[in-house]
């Protein structure tokens, strides 16, 4: 036998549990295995149905339901994201280079103008911004504060690697991703990205495609609080490439 390390993010956490579980499987257990015992253990009902649609990393990294489990492995169960440890962290000019910055994942609040000023520089003729903030409402419902957690190690490569895939894909001179954690109120930004680059085009498509990939696979999650309650965002869905099918998913109607 085996031990795994589970990490349940976002609403899967109010079904497993807060923290960090230990689960014993077989030598050579799958994680296809692993969802099984997970979904036969819960007395919550349709378990299939609160694995419909999530993704899972293995060490931080994501993976298929086909992959092997080996003893200590830690494993991410991913819900949809809604996206973002406070450190310093970087921005990758496309050069190679990364020059240091309080950005990436940050607690604190972001320093739009700061971080826009020192994105600029002389061969650039385009700068474009991308701020997202809290609206005080959210499906009718009066917004209070977002909570905004994230797989942290997971989250910070996945920044890393967009950054990276936009220089290359589009020609931008330089990215600046920053997104915040914790709790933040009406009017506060929660994610930033600045793009700069020689011509309008590249920098705007880039900028649109950062923000919109981000959403989608960055694993950060948010908690809406209203005046009548609070609840998970729903998220946007993962790629089909991440997602995992439940167990015996493939047998509903």
């Amino acid at each position: 036998m085996m031990q795994v390390q589970v990490l349940p993010f976002g609403v899967l956490k109010d079904w497993l549990g807060s923290s960090a579980a230990t689960v014993e499987l077989p030598e050579g257990a799958t994680v296809a295995e692993l969802l099984g015992k997970l979904s036969a253990g819960q007395a919550a009902p349709q378990p299939a149905q609160l694995l419909r649609g999530i993704a899972v990393s293995v060490n931080a990294e994501f993976a298929t339901t086909s992959q092997v489990l080996r003893e200590g492995d830690e494993v991410g169960l991913l819900p949809p994201v809604s996206g973002g440890a406070a450190r310093e962290a970087s921005v990758f000019d496309g050069c190679g280079e990364e020059r240091p910055a309080a950005a990436g994942l940050t607690r604190e609040p972001i320093d739009a103008e700061g971080l826009i000023a020192s994105a600029k520089e002389g061969e650039d003729g385009a700068v474009v911004v991308f701020e997202g903030i809290v609206r005080n409402n959210s499906r009718g419902r009066q917004v209070l504060h977002l909570d905004y957690e994230a797989y942290e190690e997971m989250a910070r490569s996945q920044i890393d690697a967009l950054a990276r895939e936009a220089h290359t894909r589009f020609g931008v001179r330089q990215v600046t991703m920053v997104h915040r954690l914790g709790r933040l109120h009406v009017g506060e930004a929660s994610v930033l990205i600045v793009v700069t680059a020689a011509h309008r085009g590249p920098a705007f498509e880039a900028c649109r495609w950062l923000i919109d990939t981000l959403k989608k696979t960055v694993p950060i999650w948010k908690k809406e609080t209203f005046v009548d309650g609070a609840v998970w965002a729903a998220g946007e869905p993962f790629p089909p490439g991440l997602i995992v099918t439940p167990p015996e998913a493939s047998h509903e109607e």
